[in-house]
């Protein structure tokens, strides 16, 4: 049986043959690589092959002569001591969780809407629920039991949160298998066999019988709020648009002569750009929001210049007794449109900016209907001006 080679320094230093020569003293898993480099030198590096949490890795140990074989056998000693006494040699070269999390944060932020809350809903859950056990630990040496850890005291009273944590920390994981940490992640398959099911009824946003709308709306009119959140408000029922397109809306996104509100696709959830078609009613706010024009742009500014808070209308309905919150309003029209109106469907969905998940229908309505829409909201704001008077 042929003996494995022990390197000695004179053959490291005089050693010219290209190839990986190891080192078979004490078997550390030490290597000599000898490779020529593009100037017709021979480059000599050294490498130890060890394993660690059941995975074979690689550990680079430095170039030759800087690193002398003598120190190259401390170190390789000095590795598997750290091995042995369950850490990760590489120290820092491995991220921990949170350094990976802005790593996985950084690739997904070209692809979040600017100004949108992706980003901060990302660092805010982990923060809070995950990186009190993962944080500083490595991202090879996480388990699904420190990832059940994190997820059983939210799993039944916060579900909602806990599944989106489960999925942030599965992409997190996902990034580590891609860059070689480890081969498995332990936020997939296996933690939801082990994680009891918590999905009960799915809560909707608090909304109002379509019949009470046009009460809602003269409820607060007459609160004597401030009167741009008043504006702000009627003007998010009349258009059936989200509370952060209203609030944000640019006096440069009103057509007056045509009675259209462009929202650009930066400010929608969809990220596509959709046009609003303004019933008289819509037009009769705007010009009274007009008095309030100041050099934000905003057409409803807050007292302050700014755009209003997402909290804003949500306190002034609950400030008036209106079991209901702003998104709300969106399915109370859509309940009237379905009940009162014979409107297709795909049109109503078109008037909440919803998009069609039928790829194959999707494909064919190129067209926004924009002036079907236009019949719809302006019969919405006749339903509402006619529910008042009565």
């Amino acid at each position: 049986m042929r003996r494995p080679r022990i390197l000695s320094a004179a053959f490291v230093r005089t050693v010219t043959r290209p190839g990986r020569y190891g080192d078979g003293r004490g078997g550390y898993g030490l290597s000599l690589l000898v490779k020529p480099m593009a100037n017709g030198r021979l480059s000599k590096t050294w490498s130890q092959r060890v394993r660690f949490h059941g995975r074979v890795t690689n550990i680079g140990l430095g170039a030759y002569p800087i690193v002398s074989l003598a120190e190259a056998r401390k170190k390789a000693v000095a590795n598997r001591r750290t091995i042995e006494a369950g850490l990760d040699p590489r120290g820092s070269r491995v991220p921990s969780f949170s350094q990976a999390t802005e790593k996985v944060i950084a690739i997904h932020a070209a692809g979040w809407k600017p100004g949108g809350k992706s980003e901060a809903q990302w660092r805010a859950s982990l923060t809070t629920y995950a990186y009190p056990r993962l944080g500083r630990r490595g991202v090879d040496r996480i388990t699904t039991a420190d990832v059940m850890a994190c997820l059983v005291p939210i799993w039944h009273t916060r579900p909602e949160t806990a599944r989106r944590v489960r999925q942030r920390i599965g992409a997190v994981m996902r990034w580590a298998i891609a860059q070689g940490y480890r081969t498995d992640n332990p936020a997939g398959d296996a933690i939801a066999a082990a994680l009891p099911s918590n999905m009960g009824r799915r809560r909707h946003h608090r909304a109002l019988p379509h019949a009470d709308v046009a009460a809602s709306v003269a409820r607060v009119r007459a609160s004597g709020a401030y009167p741009t959140t008043v504006l702000a408000f009627e003007f998010l029922v009349l258009t059936a648009c989200r509370s952060g397109e209203v609030r944000g809306a640019q006096w440069d996104e009103i057509n007056p002569d045509e009675a259209t509100w462009t929202i650009p696709a930066s400010r929608m959830k969809t990220a596509r750009q959709h046009r609003v078609p303004l019933p008289v009613r819509a037009v009769e706010v705007l010009g009274e929001a007009d008095r309030f024009r100041d050099r934000s742009g905003l057409v409803f500014p807050s007292p302050t210049g700014r755009e209003l808070s997402d909290a804003t209308l949500s306190k002034l309905l609950r400030e008036h007794d209106i079991p209901a919150v702003p998104h709300g309003y969106r399915s109370s029209f859509r309940d009237w449109a379905a009940e009162l109106t014979d409107i297709p469907r795909q049109i109503c969905e078109l008037a909440l900016a919803h998009v069609n998940n039928d790829r194959v229908e999707a494909a064919y309505q190129r067209s926004d209907l924009f002036d079907r829409r236009r019949q719809l909201m302006a019969d919405w704001a006749d339903y509402l001006h006619n529910q008042t008077r009565g």
